[in-house]
């Protein structure tokens, strides 16, 4: 069943979600409390750095901050309309979703922890006969409903002339794109890291993140906060951002402590983390204040416009109600105090 999460039903899983810890950071919903409930997810990033290296803790000694994991955007969207989580690392097609009708999440994006590069890919199951996206009609493909990996597959299906009706398409989580992938039962997958190594050992890649990005349908997984939090907390909320500017530097200048963080995480060895990382893009912490992504107060970057332009082909694809105003994500930046915090 798709994940794309309607207001009353989102509503409605609120209760649960908090009550039986399925993917909701365990805590009350009290913006004021000294406590950080965080949402992240196993793709490798500065984040798991931030998480293995226990940066925000060593920052922010006087908070209680629990990291939870999840395993796609929308169970994150979906945690933020129940109040369960402050801060997450989420995609941002489903970023682009939850600012939209019917959704409409009080957050603001205040980090881009990477830009899809190849860690992002439609690989196409050996055998299969499956030779090009246009070669899909009538297949089987798996992706992660309301993810970026969605996102990317509908826009590589679009740049193809193939129309969503022309194939099955069904809604998997990685780990289980991975067991049906091993059973046969796919023809192909849009998935990521790490499951998008393991799938690539018996298929080919038909097209990568990056290849889209370059021809105008961009990607990124980023950092965001809730409002709520951000104006309770805005010295948590730069300690966050200036860990995670940290936890960049540290990829771009010791890539090999940043592969064994990051393999600890993942289970995956110091040299399969060093692969992955290498995969991704990852931006210097001093360009995320640039007008290219984050931008300064009185002037928000492009990242605003990327994320309208996300929602605009999501309501095309019949994906959400309607695409919020560029004014109304503009104010979903979060650039209080660029490019200072970042350093």
């Amino acid at each position: 069943m798709k994940k794309i999460i309607t207001a009353v039903s989102a509503l409605l899983l609120a209760g649960s979600l908090t009550a039986c810890g399925n993917g909701a950071a365990s805590g009350g919903g009290d913006a004021g409390a000294k406590t950080i409930r965080i949402a992240y997810q196993a793709f490798p990033s500065g984040d798991l750095i931030v998480k293995n290296q226990g940066l925000l803790e060593k920052a922010l000694p006087g908070y209680e901050i629990t990291w939870t994991k999840f395993d796609s955007g929308a169970s994150i969207n979906t945690a933020f309309v129940a109040k369960s989580v402050d801060i997450a690392a989420i995609g941002s097609s489903p970023v682009a979703r939850g600012l939209s009708a019917p959704l409409n999440i009080d957050y603001q994006v205040a980090f881009v922890l990477d830009v899809a590069g190849d860690n992002e890919a439609l690989v196409a199951r050996n055998g299969s006969g499956v030779t090009d996206v246009a070669s899909l009609r009538g297949r089987k493909v798996a992706t992660s409903f309301a993810s970026t990996s969605h996102y990317s597959l509908l826009a590589a299906l679009d740049r193809a002339g193939v129309e969503e009706s022309e194939l099955t398409i069904v809604d998997l989580e990685p780990q289980d794109i991975q067991a049906a992938w091993t059973r046969g039962d796919l023809d192909a997958a849009y998935t990521w890291l790490p499951v998008l190594d393991e799938i690539k050992k018996t298929g080919t890649v038909l097209i990568t993140s990056r290849e889209l990005a370059a021809g105008g349908k961009p990607t990124l997984d980023l950092g965001v906060v809730s409002t709520a939090f951000a104006q309770a907390h805005p010295e948590a909320v730069d300690a966050w951002r200036k860990a995670e500017a940290a936890a960049l530097q540290t990829i771009a200048d010791d890539p090999a402590a940043a592969a064994k963080a990051v393999g600890a995480e993942l289970n995956l060895s110091a040299d399969d983390a060093a692969n992955q990382l290498e995969q991704g893009v990852f931006l210097k912490p001093a360009d995320i204040s640039s007008a290219e992504w984050l931008g300064t107060e009185g002037n928000v970057g492009k990242l605003a416009d990327n994320l309208v332009d996300a929602a605009t082909f999501l309501k095309a694809q019949q994906k959400i109600d309607a695409v919020p105003s560029a004014e109304d994500v503009k104010k979903a930046i979060y650039v209080k105090g660029l490019p200072g915090v970042l350093g």
